[in-house]
C-alpha cells in the first residue's frame, strides 16, 4: 500500500491553523489514531538555534500550538523539545524557547517544554552506518514521537524536512562528531536514515506555511508557500515537499539513501490526498547546490590530487568580517576544528582541513557567512 500524504492550503498563520490540521488528520481517523489517552508525547520542533518566529527558521509556534491541542484533545500530554546546535545546556534551551515563541506556547496550553538535557548511548545493530547512537533522553522518553518540521533549503544536503529534523535527536555538539566522521554527503544521508529509521515516527507534520529558500537552513530568506503537509512516512513527505517547491527527489540526498533501502522516494509512490495541488504556484524556489564528489572515489588519484579537486569543485564557507562580532559560534561549533580567530579576532578557515559541513554557516548568530559556490562545481551540478 502507498504511503499517505495529505497537503493542506494554509496562507499564513493567521488562518485557522488547527482546523486546517484536525481536517488533514481526518485521513487517518484523527490524532486518537496516534495518541491514546496518558501517553508522553515528544513535539520535536527545530529548534536550530536563537531566531523569532518570523525568521523561518524554527517551527512556527502557531503551528506548534495548534498540535498540542489536538494531542492534548486525545488525552496525551505533549512535551515541546529538541537538541538545537550548540552546547545542549538548560540555559540555552531556554533562551531558545522565549525567542521562538514556543514558552507562550506552554504558557498557555499548559504543555512542557523538555529541559532534561540528559543521553543515553543506544544499540542499533540494524543500522547500516551505524550500529549504536547516542540520543537525547526525552526521545527515550516519550511513548510517541511527532516531529514538526520546517520546510527549508539546506547548503549541505539540499533540503532539509521530515527526516533530516531527526538528526535533532543527537545531543547538542555530539552533532560535531557525527559530522566529522560521515563528512562525505553519501555517508551523512545513510546515518540520517538510519537515525529516522530508529525513531520511527508515528506521524510527521511539516510546517510549509512559510519556508525558506535559498542558503538555509538558517541564513536564507522566508518564503511564503501556504502548506501543511502530513504523513506517516516521513520520507514520502519529503518527496511531497520537495515536489512543491520544484526539487526532484534525485537532488535529495536523504531520498537517494532511502531509496538504496526500498523507502518512498518517487511522487509516483505516494497516495496524494488533501486540498487540489493547483492551489499552489511555487516557481522559482532559490535552491542551493549540492556538489557530489563520489565521481572521485572511483579515480586512482592520490589524496593530495583528489583534494586539491575538492577544494575548486565544492562550495565553501566565506567570512565577512564586516558583519562578524566575533563571537566564535563557528570556532566552537567547528567538527574538524578548521577554524581559529585572527589577531583582530575574525574567523580565518584552513580549507585543506574544512569537511564543508556548513555548521558555521548553519549556526552563525549574525549571517556573517556565505557559501561561495565555484563555478565548475555548478557546471558539474547541471
Amino acid at each position: 500500500m502507498q504511503p499517505k500524504v495529505v497537503m493542506k492550503f494554509c496562507p499564513d498563520y493567521l488562518a485557522d491553523v488547527e482546523t486546517s490540521l484536525r481536517e488533514g488528520l481526518a485521513e487517518w481517523g484523527g490524532m486518537g489514531t496516534f495518541v491514546k489517552p496518558g501517553q508522553r508525547v515528544l513535539l520535536k520542533v527545530n529548534l536550530l538555534m536563537k531566531k523569532r518566529p518570523e525568521d523561518a527558521v524554527t517551527t512556527h509556534p502557531t503551528v506548534v500550538e495548534a498540535v498540542v491541542r489536538l494531542v492534548q484533545e486525545a488525552g496525551g500530554l505533549p512535551i515541546i523539545g529538541d537538541s538545537p546546535g550548540g552546547p545542549y545546556t538548560v540555559g540555552a534551551l531556554q533562551k531558545i524557547y522565549t525567542i521562538s515563541g514556543l514558552r507562550e506556547v506552554a504558557e498557555r496550553t499548559g504543555a512542557i517544554l523538555n529541559e532534561d538535557v540528559g543521553q543515553t548511548t543506544i544499540q542499533y545493530p540494524e543500522g547500516k552506518l551505524v550500529k549504536s547512537l547516542t540520543v537525547t533522553n526525552c526521545v527515550l522518553k516519550a511513548d510517541v514521537v511527532i516531529p514538526l518540521s520546517k520546510l527549508k533549503t539546506h547548503g549541505m544536503m539540499t533540503f532539509t524536512g521530515a527526516v533530516k529534523i531527526l538528526f535533532g535527536v543527537i545531543p547538542g555538539l555530539l552533532k560535531a562528531e557525527y559530522h566529522l566522521k560521515m563528512f562525505k554527503i553519501s555517508d551523512f544521508a545513510d546515518l540520517l536514515v538510519d537515525i529516522a529509521a530508529w525513531v520511527n515516527p508515528a506521524l510527521s507534520i511539516m510546517d510549509g506555511i512559510v519556508g525558506m529558500e535559498g542558503d538555509g537552513p538558517s541564513a536564507g530568506r522566508p518564503r511564503d508557500i501556504g502548506a501543511l503537509i502530513l504523513s506517516t512516512d516521513p520520507f514520502a513527505l519529503d518527496v511531497v515537499a520537495a515536489d512543491l517547491i520544484g526539487l526532484k527527489s534525485e537532488k535529495v540526498p536523504t531520498l537517494m539513501a532511502g531509496r538504496a533501502r526500498g523507502l518512498t522516494s518517487r511522487l509516483d509512490e505516494v497516495d496524494l490526498k488533501g486540498d487540489a495541488r493547483s492551489l499552489w504556484r511555487i516557481q522559482n524556489f532559490e535552491i542551493p547546490t549540492a556538489v557530489s564528489t563520489n565521481f572521485l572515489d572511483m579515480m586512482p588519484l592520490p589524496r593530495s590530487v583528489k583534494n586539491f579537486v575538492l577544494n575548486r569543485v565544492r562550495p565553501r564557507p566565506v567570512f565577512e568580517h564586516e558583519t562578524c562580532v566575533g563571537c566564535k559560534d563557528c570556532v566552537n561549533n567547528c567538527p574538524p576544528k578548521a577554524i581559529t580567530m585572527d589577531e583582530n579576532q575574525r574567523p580565518v578557515v584552513n580549507f585543506e582541513a574544512c569537511i564543508r559541513c556548513f555548521c558555521c554557516h548553519e549556526l552563525c548568530p549574525h549571517k556573517a557567512i556565505t557559501l561561495f559556490k565555484p563555478w565548475i562545481g555548478r557546471k558539474l551540478m547541471k
